[in-house]
């Protein structure tokens, strides 16, 4: 991971940004979870060619509990606690165990963060997520992980409930993997496993919190909208 320092032109929350090479926004649909990995590795191959830029791709999956390398197989469901057998996978990014469906927002960016200066993309990813959801009228802070306890990265509302979920894979200076942002999912899935590493953790959507305000939720596509626009992300003119 790289050190906790956010380079200006990484401040999402207040820097100009300007001489970042440019971020396209690409937008998918509903992908499943092996299909997507496989494509993402094209996709990584192709930015270390510098055969495309700097990328963000939006989209969604069918249901899935994926889990990094350091999840312990307790944080899985058994079959005692899965209610709709949904499968499990496998996958190289950091982070433990967590839950992709259909009411999710999913971002994987696959960049050159050589390109882009020093910096913490984790930390940018975050404080970008945070101005999104201040965006679209919520409320929402990044927390600090105390030495030796389970890691905090991601986003959560001001009564630490989490809403956004960050996984990321650096590798010879190329991102991938990304973010899990809850519109509204089923929410009764992380009821079934660890979610995180996180024993106590309690997890929100936009929807319950909209309902909190008495206000409608946001649609995928006003927050696709938000989202790429906190993070520079722009969508590339028709050749």
């Amino acid at each position: 991971m790289l050190p906790f320092v956010v380079a200006k032109t990484w401040d999402n929350g207040g820097g100009s940004g300007t001489d970042l090479p440019p971020l396209h926004r690409v937008d998918l649909g509903r992908i499943p979870y092996a299909q997507a990995l496989e494509d993402m590795a094209a996709w990584v191959v192709q930015r270390r060619a510098d055969e495309v830029p700097d990328r963000l791709y939006l989209l969604s999956h069918p249901q899935v509990i994926t889990y990094g390398d350091r999840t312990p197989l307790d944080d899985l469901p058994t079959e005692a606690t899965a209610i709709n057998h949904i499968p499990t996978f496998p996958v190289d990014r950091g982070g433990f165990a967590t839950y992709h469906g259909p009411g999710q927002l999913i971002g994987y960016l696959v960049m050159n963060i050589r390109q882009r200066g020093p910096g913490d993309v984790v930390r940018w990813l975050e404080n970008g997520l945070i101005k999104a959801l201040a965006e679209l009228g919520f409320d929402a802070v990044r927390r600090e992980t105390p030495k030796g306890a389970s890691s905090l990265v991601g986003v959560w509302t001001p009564d630490h409930r989490k809403i956004g979920s960050i996984g990321m894979r650096i590798r010879g200076g190329i991102t991938s993997h990304g973010f899990a942002l809850n519109i509204d999912p089923d929410m009764t899935v992380f009821e079934q496993f660890t979610v995180c590493g996180l024993h106590d953790v309690t997890m929100a959507s936009l929807s319950q919190l909209a309902a909190e305000q008495n206000r409608p939720t946001p649609t995928d596509a006003q927050v696709r909208n938000a989202v790429a626009d906190a993070l520079g992300a722009i969508t590339p003119a028709p050749r």
